[in-house]
């Protein structure tokens, strides 16, 4: 019988059978305890086994998930060994760079262009990565760096590219639209956009969950900037944006105001950690370059 099987499921599995602890192995992959196991025992019912058995400590492997564990390694191992095989048979090399929104703030521009200089013959590709995965596509290894807000999952180094205030995004007849600036207080009952559950602490941070009593109101999930957009024209909901981040995504009808009482957000650039490929680090020396020029 053929079976279908995705690489996520596989680095699930292999992050909770080291862990032996769903929560513990939910915050290593960065996700929602509840997230992973819906997708753990999703995963069991295709195989049509067992994997774990639930003990008071976290988990445990069946004999089943014994066996199955050195085989989802060897493969993930492949894949990733297949990727940097694959790139490298390029003729001239490609540095793949994950997006999740647009960078703009004239940071990518300076940066690309000293990075050809420093790595001739190199081609650069952007990839546009959702919301889902909050490691802009540095996690399954299809992306070399990327561009995105912190926090980020475990495994990551980061380069922090600009620090900006946060405001809010919502329609322009809003009540509060008036406001020059809104305090968050008054924004704690209002529905907002919110992140995929998958995108783990930076849903939470989006929504600014620590600065919140009670749970927010969410008028729907998005999963990128686009469909965020799209419904706060709409009227679905308001939602946390960065102050650089409000002049990149103009749109009729669409206000942004300064929102007080929440720290700033954080863009950076992100790459593996003990990631040492020269193109790698090339990009990251033209980053740092062209930030004291930008």
């Amino acid at each position: 019988m053929v079976m279908d099987v995705h690489l996520r499921d596989l680095r699930y599995f292999v992050a909770t059978a080291e862990e032996l602890n769903v929560t513990r192995a939910a915050e290593r992959l960065f996700v929602s305890q509840p997230a992973l196991s819906k997708q753990l025992r999703a995963l069991e019912r295709q195989l049509g086994f067992d994997l774990f058995e639930r003990v008071p400590s976290g988990v445990v492997l069946t004999r089943q998930g014994e066996a199955l564990l050195p085989t989802a390694r060897e493969l993930l191992d492949r894949w990733n060994a297949g990727l940097e095989t694959a790139r490298a048979a390029a003729p001239t090399g490609t540095l793949v760079i994950g997006m999740q929104t647009a960078v703009g703030r004239g940071i990518q521009q300076e940066a690309m262009r000293l990075f050809r200089a420093a790595m001739p013959g190199w081609e650069v590709s952007l990839r546009l990565v959702g919301w889902d995965d909050p490691s802009g596509g540095l996690t399954d290894g299809g992306s070399d760096v990327a561009f995105i807000w912190l926090p980020v999952p475990e495994g990551l180094n980061t380069h922090v590219l600009a620090t900006e205030g946060r405001g809010v995004a919502m329609p322009d007849d809003h009540p509060l639209a008036g406001l020059a600036e809104i305090p968050f207080a008054a924004l704690r009952d209002e529905p907002f956009i919110a992140l995929p559950t998958s995108a783990g602490p930076l849903r939470d941070y989006w929504l600014a969950r620590e600065f919140r009593d009670d749970e927010p109101v969410i008028g729907v999930t998005a999963n990128t900037p686009e469909e965020v957009f799209e419904a706060v024209t709409s009227g679905l909901g308001v939602v946390l944006v960065a102050e650089g981040n409000a002049a990149l995504y103009k749109r009729p009808g669409l206000v942004y105001r300064p929102v007080t009482g929440l720290p700033p957000g954080e863009l950076a650039i992100a790459w593996r950690s003990g990631d040492k490929r020269p193109e790698v680090r090339a990009f990251i020396d033209a980053l740092r370059e062209s930030a004291t020029k930008v």
